[in-house]
């Protein structure tokens, strides 16, 4: 109940009036629900925008867990040389901050001509580490003798990787999603260096930018906020039974 509060406090105050919400004592619970903060983030802070630039990005992040998983199984069930050393490299990557490597990859990015675009945004993002031994630790759990036995009746890798491992690997799928839309909802930094218009800004920017210009105006802050946290915590409650099981299937509790 307690850790549940501060979030309660974040959507009731979102929906209180402006002279409501100044009052004291504070009142939890508001007299009259008034959806004006809501109203004024959309008409006239453009927080449809950073709304659906957010959509955007955590969609296009979404296409590297096809990539991810097509590594993950590489490294779980195919021998071949060197793939001890990969697989440590990928590893060790875990061990480099983002943010030494954020320069570097602006300038690729500027070469290639994606710096403020949505896909620039999005795709430094499009792989990691850590998911790609979290998709090696759940495959390694997947029957050897049911892909040899797929092989065997004609099934290419493909239709393998595909019709058998993908289908199995649903908890971990669910798992990865939930990071990957964490990770890109919540995406800040890095849209703040690489867009240099606004309209490419994500909701965690467009939020920073509404508690710096405005006055103190909690139900409008608050509106944003419960913005950012409300879609987060709706995906985790429908996926939770999926990740708790995905990390044990992982080896990892």
């Amino acid at each position: 109940m307690l850790t549940a509060f501060p979030f309660v406090w974040m959507l009731t105050t979102s929906v209180k009036p402006l002279s409501e919400s100044r009052q004291y004592p504070p009142q939890v619970l508001p007299s009259e629900v008034s959806l004006a903060s809501y109203q004024r983030l959309f008409e006239d802070l453009d927080f449809g925008r950073y709304l659906l630039n957010t959509v955007v990005v955590v969609l296009i992040s979404f296409a590297g867990l096809l990539l991810m998983a097509m590594a993950g199984y590489g490294f779980a069930k195919f021998r071949f040389r060197g793939k001890g050393v990969m697989f440590a490299l990928v590893l060790a990557t875990m061990m480099i901050p983002v943010q030494v490597t954020m320069i570097p990859t602006y300038l690729l990015l500027n070469g290639a001509g994606l710096t403020n675009t949505l896909v620039g945004i999005a795709l430094p993002a499009l792989v990691s580490a850590f998911s790609i031994f979290l998709f090696r630790q759940f495959m390694m759990t997947i029957s050897d003798e049911l892909l040899e036995a797929a092989r065997l009746d004609g099934a290419s890798e493909a239709r393998v990787f595909g019709s058998i491992v993908l289908p199995l690997s649903r908890p971990i799928l669910a798992v990865q999603a939930v990071l990957t839309f964490i990770a890109g909802w919540n995406s800040f930094l890095w849209p703040l260096i690489i867009a240099n218009d606004e309209e490419k800004y994500t909701l965690a920017v467009g939020l920073s930018l509404l508690n710096q210009q405005l006055s103190i105006n909690p139900p409008l802050q608050m509106a944003g906020a419960s913005l950012m946290v409300v879609p987060i915590l709706i995906i985790f409650a429908v996926f939770s039974r999926h990740v708790v099981r995905g990390f044990t299937m992982s080896g990892l509790k």
